[in-house]
């Protein structure tokens, strides 16, 4: 299962990933990072594990449809089997999104339906949660569609929101629990468990 990382900033959730395979966690083969930011953490990561990386954005590729076609080049030249949207901050191309339909996952840090759609990410999420007094959180796994987070859930699982959570703390037990669903999600697709 060769798995292709698509992110735009911090990549903690593909570092996460890499780490379950460089550890024997995940049976899975890292392929590509592909990053709409050259200076994004995620390509220090990428290094670090000696996975290839290319910088696709509106700066090399200022046509939508040039990028789309890019992209989708670099993940077939790359024999990507699944997809990994981890903080990708872009929306995906018809071709891209056709080539790999079922075959992309994202990872939104809230139960789905609640707290998805454009705008919807990072702590703006986790805010979102607060002030509406709700009793727990969580993690969705879920295909990507044309639209944002409303693709079909794989996978979910719950953290309780405490009275004393702040942004903060709540996005940190979310991020944690993102990391280990993730991880168990893909060994669970990579065993025949899920399939996609």
């Amino acid at each position: 299962m060769r798995l292709g990382f698509l992110s735009s900033h911090s990549g903690t959730t593909m570092e996460a990933v890499l780490k379950a395979i460089h550890n024997g966690r995940l049976a899975a083969e890292p392929a590509l990072l592909i990053s709409n930011n050259s200076k994004s953490r995620s390509v220090e990561i990428a290094a670090q594990y000696g996975m290839p990386f290319y910088h696709i954005s509106q700066k090399t590729h200022p046509e939508f449809d040039r990028n789309d076609e890019v992209i989708l080049a670099k993940l077939r030249e790359h024999g990507v089997d699944i997809v990994l949207l981890v903080g990708y901050m872009k929306k995906l191309g018809p071709q891209t999104l056709k080539a790999y339909s079922g075959k992309m996952i994202n990872i939104h840090p809230s139960l789905l339906p609640k707290y998805g759609g454009l705008g919807m990410y990072g702590q703006y999420v986790h805010e979102a949660v607060l002030q509406h007094n709700e009793t727990e959180s969580g993690v969705t796994i879920h295909l990507v569609d044309e639209e944002y987070d409303t693709g079909a859930i794989i996978n979910q699982r719950s953290t309780p929101v405490y009275a004393t959570d702040t942004v903060e703390s709540l996005s940190n037990r979310v991020l944690e629990l993102g990391y280990e669903t993730l991880v168990d999600t893909l060994s669970q697709i990579a065993a025949g468990e899920i399939v996609l």
